[in-house]
């Protein structure tokens, strides 16, 4: 599974022009499912992600983790993550997971979430999988971080 995250002062997201998601400070996480992604590939990075230190601490340095702030957390699914772009003009989607796997992994994501963290975390709010959506941010920092897992080589 791979997740950008971005530490936003706020962000929000709208499919079919409702706001469907939408949070003060704390991380937006776009998030993919990639072909042999498992649930237990979703819960290392969930726990990677909530324990990554990217929000600064007393004297400015990144020592703080989203359950360390209790700030808010936005999820956003977003296939377009697992993009082949090496060679040609037009991204391969190959690496994505199949869309009944990936909703199944985003789901499953989410209401781990909600289970294990909605006391620890300000908010929880979440996109609309397969939809077309409109996400707005203000990137605090600007602060953009990729992670993945299981890390893939160049050749899987």
């Amino acid at each position: 599974m791979i997740a950008l995250l971005q530490r936003v002062s706020e962000a929000s997201v709208r499919a079919n022009g409702q706001i469907v998601g939408s949070i003060n400070a704390g991380l937006l996480v776009f998030l993919c499912a990639e072909r042999d992604d498992r649930q237990e590939h979703a819960l290392a990075l969930l726990n990677k992600l909530l324990n990554y230190r990217v929000f600064s601490d007393e004297v400015g340095k990144m020592n703080r983790s989203l359950l360390d702030t209790g700030l808010s957390l936005l999820l956003v699914p977003q296939f377009t993550l697992a993009a082949d772009t090496r060679s040609g003009t037009r991204p391969s989607f190959s690496p994505a997971a199949a869309p009944q796997d990936a909703l199944k992994l985003f789901n499953d994501f989410v209401n781990l979430t909600r289970s294990k963290y909605s006391t620890s975390l300000a908010s929880i709010e979440t996109g609309i999988f397969g939809a077309d959506m409109k996400v707005s941010l203000i990137n605090d920092g600007p602060v953009t971080f990729w992670l993945q897992h299981p890390v893939r080589g160049a050749n899987s």
